[in-house]
């Protein structure tokens, strides 16, 4: 039952919560397609889900594609991968595949496919009789460009298409389709590290910048547009050892679901441009923040804290990881601590990432 209901959160299109505490109600903010929104690296994922100002990598174009062209390789790609949700489910993952190219030393392309697999999820009528199984399903494909304007500054986009099937034919009288949609990523990338690595460095992302996605031939459910601004900052103490800090802070640009329930047909009526002028009325935050030390650019240690408002979803999260480079290959590990106690207790507990990228220079 446990797993069925978390799962049945993510794969809801918009869901309608409402808490009332007195006469005060908080509107949460939810969305389709919540899994463009996973920090799928573990490098970031063990900082607190903070990668906006962080030194560019192979996994940039997951977060702020105008870092790729800052890259000193020439070209890169890296492996993700999840077990998603393992406090409440054992078949739901999250893999993404990465990569990048430098034409020149001031241009960079890159691509990325997310999948998102939410296991196999039994579909019941309104008496709980089991109707069929469903086997929910989603994926983004990015592809971006990026340029540096100058020797601190880069500015990105990247294009995205995106394909959801949560259910498929009728279930309890309503016809249920795939829905697709497509997006666009706008960044901007801005640093004055020496020589040495020491310095600041930060980022700027507009994301999901899109179209609406449809599941069924009447309603149509935002996708999880966002602004994301983020810094960092490296203190180099000697050859072998450094040390960054960084910080993220993410607000989704999509209205809060209304309280009234009279208003909910506008809601879904309100357009794409329009609802992110609306977003203001909401209160969905991410704050995430992480410290990073490095030895000898081989050996990373890594810890980070992350914690949404109630209008995100309520989590807060303790991560610890490491990073080892082998050569042109590096192995990172993201692991996220217990948090909460019975109901209040983080889904996301125990929760590890894996990734390995190997770079060309």
């Amino acid at each position: 039952m446990k797993k069925i209901i978390i799962t049945l959160y993510f794969i809801a299109t918009v869901i309608t919560l409402h808490a009332q505490d007195g006469s005060n109600q908080v509107n949460i903010t939810t969305t389709a397609v919540p899994f463009l929104r996973i920090s799928p690296d573990a490098r970031s994922g063990s900082m607190g889900e903070a990668a906006m100002g962080l030194s560019p990598d192979v996994n940039s174009v997951f977060y702020n594609q105008a870092k790729t062209s800052f890259n000193t390789n020439k070209a890169g790609v890296a492996l993700n991968y999840s077990p998603w949700m393992k406090e409440v489910a054992d078949d739901m993952y999250f893999t993404t595949l990465a990569g990048f190219y430098k034409p020149t030393d001031n241009k960079a392309i890159a691509a990325s496919l997310r999948y998102f697999s939410l296991g196999n999820v039994p579909i019941v009528d309104y008496n709980g009789n089991k109707l069929n199984t469903s086997q929910p399903r989603e994926f983004a494909f990015d592809l971006g460009y990026s340029v540096k304007l100058s020797q601190h500054l880069g500015i990105g986009l990247t294009a995205r298409y995106i394909r959801s099937k949560l259910a498929t034919g009728a279930v309890n009288g309503t016809d249920y389709k795939a829905g697709s949609a497509v997006a666009a990523d706008l960044s901007l990338f801005y640093t004055n590290k020496n020589d040495e690595g020491k310095g600041w460095s930060a980022g700027l992302a507009l994301s999901n910048l899109g179209t609406k996605i449809s599941y069924t031939d009447d309603q149509s459910d935002f996708i999880p547009a966002n602004l994301g601004v983020g810094a960092a900052y490296t203190e180099v103490w000697d050859k072998d050892n450094r040390i960054t800090i960084a910080a993220d802070i993410n607000k989704l640009l999509v209205p809060a679901v209304p309280t009234d329930q009279h208003e909910i047909k506008n809601y879904y009526e309100t357009g794409v441009m329009e609802s992110w002028l609306q977003s203001f009325n909401n209160q969905a935050l991410q704050l995430g923040t992480g410290i990073e030390y490095q030895y000898k650019g081989l050996l990373s240690l890594r810890l980070g804290y992350s914690t949404r408002t109630y209008a995100a979803g309520n989590w807060q999260n303790l991560s610890v990881g490491t990073g080892l480079s082998l050569g042109i290959a590096t192995i990172n590990f993201a692991y996220l601590v217990p948090t909460g106690d019975k109901i209040n207790r983080s889904p996301l507990s125990n929760t590890i990432r894996l990734g390995v990228a190997v770079n060309i220079k």
